[in-house]
This record gives structure tokens, sequence and C-alpha cells, in this order.
């Protein structure tokens, strides 16, 4: 495989993580899972909704 494919695949492993939290949601989760589903992740967080934020209430 190329050198390419990794890098590009890694980096949208990072925009998976920044989207996520984002969201709300944990971003290291997000990158790992990433990394196995690549763009379907992608997808499933650009239609999930933001959690609410659990601070200090």
């Amino acid at each position: 495989m190329n050198n390419e494919y990794f890098v590009g695949w890694g980096t949208l492993a990072l925009i998976n993580a920044g989207l996520a939290q984002g969201k709300n949601r944990t971003g290291l989760n997000w990158f790992f899972l990433s990394l196995f589903i690549g763009p379907i992740a992608t997808i499933i967080l650009l239609f999930v909704e933001k959690r609410p934020y659990e601070g200090d209430e």
C-alpha cells in the first residue's frame, strides 16, 4: 500500500476526533473507531445530535 493512503486515513481519524469533541462525545474513542471504519464514522458523526453538556448544574 501507498504511504499517502495511511496519511489520509490518519488525517481523517483526527478530523473525526475533532468533530466528535464538538458534539460533546469522546474524541479518543472516535479516533480509534475512525481508524477501523474511516469515512463511515464521518457520516455517522455528521448525523448524530449534539449531546447536552454535562457540566456543573
